[in-house]
């Protein structure tokens, strides 16, 4: 048992080698007027973490999102800027989505995803055309970190942001995703249940948290009630029984689930 965590000691300390990384929850109205829908991608199969999971869009935080951080959000703290960036970028790159970027074009989305998926800076992108994002559309209200050693441990902070219009169809970057779809939190949820999708510990965490609201500006005014801290999950023991388990404050229905149910990544 030596490779599983312990309860918090109180002080936000990250894991050796945490991976800076961005995750964003894009809600859009239902068409049948219920709760809102949700985007999800499926992790290939072949990903070294979360592999064939149902997942948010994001990934890593790379040394240019520092950059356009700096340029296009200065009054946001450098790291939190960043994962903003990465979520915009990396939600563009694996799925054809553009958020927070109000001066791009549906006819231009092809050619910019093509050119980032290339190689080319977001940067680069931005200056060439004169463009600004807005990094303050996006709504922060997690961040986690959990600490097991059979994954790659991943330092990422969640954000949830209002979809804009768009008359495109999305696709998925093959290299890593196989599959995209929009649904509420609850229709995921009961997909999970019925075993028609796999979901990590923390993405079914907070479609539990999203599956408390109806819409965006619900969950973003839920989200100001609670703050923002890392979430390390632990272990606890009862009645002969391991849990993992996450902090009791910071809105989430569920805190604990049975160890040996968890999907860990």
């Amino acid at each position: 048992m030596n490779d599983i965590p312990l309860p918090p000691s109180g002080s936000e300390v990250l894991p050796e080698g945490a991976i800076p990384a961005a995750t964003l929850v894009i809600m859009r109205p239902a068409p049948d007027n219920g709760p809102d829908e949700i985007l999800m991608v499926k992790r290939s199969t072949n990903m070294a973490f979360a592999a064939g999971a149902v997942v948010f869009p994001g990934g890593r935080v790379d040394p240019d999102d520092y950059l356009v951080a700096r340029q296009h959000g200065p009054d946001v703290h450098e790291a939190d800027g960043a994962a903003r960036v990465a979520a915009l970028r990396e939600t563009l790159e694996e799925t054809g989505l553009a958020v927070g970027w109000p001066a791009l074009q549906e006819r231009e989305l092809a050619d910019v995803r093509r050119a980032l998926l290339a190689g080319t800076l977001l940067s680069d992108i931005l200056a060439a055309r004169g463009d600004r994002i807005a990094l303050d559309s996006f709504v922060p209200f997690a961040r986690w970190c959990p600490n097991f050693k059979e994954a790659r441990t991943f330092d990422t902070r969640f954000y949830a942001v209002a979809a804009p219009p768009h008359s495109h169809e999305l696709t998925v970057e093959e290299a890593e995703h196989s599959h995209i779809f929009w649904a509420s939190a609850h229709r995921t949820l009961m997909m999970a249940d019925r075993g028609e999708v796999s979901v990590i510990f923390p993405t079914r965490r907070n479609l539990e948290r999203l599956a408390r609201v109806a819409d965006f500006e619900e969950f973003s005014a839920h989200s100001r009630q609670f703050p923002v801290e890392l979430v390390t999950p632990w272990i606890e023991w009862c009645e002969g029984q391991s849990f993992l388990c996450i902090p009791d404050h910071l809105g989430y229905p569920v805190t604990r689930e049975s160890f040996d149910q968890v999907r860990r990544g």
